[in-house]
């Protein structure tokens, strides 16, 4: 049977495809495993050392409760399609668990980084070297169903020669550090640290060699006469590369599919344009505020949470969409805030006036009550649906009474425990007067790089 390898966005937990996999699998399909990818870790920040692993124990109890252990379950990855951080260790893990035994395939919700991932993989090891020039890249889209065709691509066969030479270059680029890097490969690196807080490179071991250009002329050309102007030959209609029936006849192939849409999700209400502002294409810089009783925040005009009892002051970090605003308020101007700024510019998403109002479905809230464990860490997440998320952090034994908000029809989701737990600790001084603290982006790290000379 084929390798799953299914593609899940470690933003996202609780996954809702996951518990879905068998079933949709179904009797016919006798999969070998299924090898879980949580992807864009490149967009969350370091709350505390060892973030990661506590990223893939949250992955890893998903799984669980979703039925996958054992045997079923391959391995765990923890990767960044876009950056290429964790990647070359994916492909190592599978060509040396999975090597040629069968075909793979990519499944995983809409706006995973499923496409994106099918693209890295391309490019890199896993994929026979002649390959890229021929296959069609997948399109890359915050639009659902927009590969709907099964891409594929044929994977190499390690062979011991290939591994051997592959782990040289792991190896010789390991010793580099950024100042040896050539001016193209800094400027693409700084670009990527922009975009990430974790970054690695996708390198290619087996090049294809370029064939010997020859120089093509017509002699018709150039025998013309002095009155008469050339005549430019009809440019001869370039063909289309194929695979040799050798190279594919004993292939397995990488399979890309169409992605699987999430019920109850906010992006679904949203048009193109506001889709584009809600998922996160930069690294995530936190944004933190001190709340008392009778406060409220606004995630643009798609998540509200309004802080009703307490003994003490608490702190909400939000982690989404550096382009979505944050408004905080008081209980009482709440309503009326709402009223006169969704779909306008101090709220941002969604937009278009009163008209785009009229069939956006309204806020609908939910009770939460929590327990605070201390002033350092967060209790829980409060996930506005696919919006993103609010970190509470209180006192110890603190008792809170919240009532959270999401467009109707969309999930809310209390987190516990929380996926950055020590988040509200990222942030800068109080601003004076208001109830936010300053913000600043953490680092970024480099993957394969020696540490001198990184930044």
């Amino acid at each position: 049977g084929p390798l799953l390898l299914y593609v899940l966005d470690v933003m996202e937990l609780p996954d809702p495809v996951l518990p879905q996999l068998p079933a949709l699998l179904g009797p016919d399909v006798p999969a070998s495993g299924v090898l879980v990818v949580g992807n864009k870790v490149d967009l969350l920040p370091a709350d505390s050392r060892g973030h990661l692993g506590r990223l893939r124990q949250r992955v890893a109890a998903a799984c669980a409760r979703a039925g996958l252990r054992g045997a079923a379950l391959v391995d765990i990855r923890l990767v960044s399609a876009k950056t290429g951080y964790g990647m070359e260790g994916l492909v190592s893990r599978l060509q040396r668990s999975w090597k040629c035994a069968g075909d793979v395939y990519l499944l995983g919700a809409t706006n995973s980084g499923k496409s994106t991932l099918f693209n890295a993989l391309l490019h890199s090891d896993y994929c026979k070297s002649r390959a890229p020039d021929i296959i069609d890249r997948a399109t890359v889209s915050p639009w659902p169903g927009t590969t709907l065709n099964l891409l594929k691509f044929p994977i190499i066969n390690p062979t011991c020669d290939r591994i051997f030479r592959r782990q040289e270059r792991l190896k010789e680029e390991a010793t580099k550090t950024e100042d040896q890097l050539s001016n193209e490969e800094k400027k693409c690196l700084n670009q990527l640290k922009k975009q990430g807080y974790l970054v690695g490179e996708v390198g290619r071991t087996f090049q294809r060699q370029n064939s010997s250009s020859e120089i093509d002329f017509d002699p018709d050309m150039l025998s013309y006469s002095m009155d008469e102007d050339p005549r430019c030959s009809p440019k001869k209609r370039e063909e289309r590369e194929e695979f040799t029936y050798n190279e594919v006849k004993d292939a397995r192939w990488c399979f890309d599919t169409p992605g699987i849409v999430k019920e109850d999700c906010v992006l679904n209400l949203l048009t193109e344009k506001e889709v584009k502002l809600v998922l996160p294409s930069h690294a995530i810089i936190p944004r933190t505020f001190i709340l008392k009783p009778g406060m409220v925040l606004f995630l643009a005009a798609l998540g509200r949470i309004d802080y009703l009892e307490g003994g003490k002051p608490a702190w909400f970090s939000v982690l989404a969409s550096n382009l979505l605003p944050v408004h905080v308020t008081t209980l009482s101007n709440a309503d009326t805030v709402y009223e006169k700024h969704a779909t306008q510019e101090f709220l941002k998403v969604p937009m278009g006036g009163e008209e785009r109002m009229k069939e956006f479905p309204p806020l609908v809230p939910q009770d939460i009550t929590l327990k605070g464990i201390g002033t350092t860490e967060a209790v829980a997440d409060i996930k506005l649906s696919s919006a993103g998320w609010v970190a509470v952090t209180a006192h110890a034994e603190e008792e809170l009474l919240l009532r959270a908000y999401t467009p109707k029809g969309t999930a809310l989701v209390v987190r516990e425990p929380p996926l950055l737990p020590y988040i509200s600790t990222i942030r800068g001084a109080r601003i004076p007067g208001t109830a936010a603290y300053r913000t600043k982006k953490p680092p970024s790290f480099v993957e394969n790089l020696r540490t001198t000379g990184n930044t």
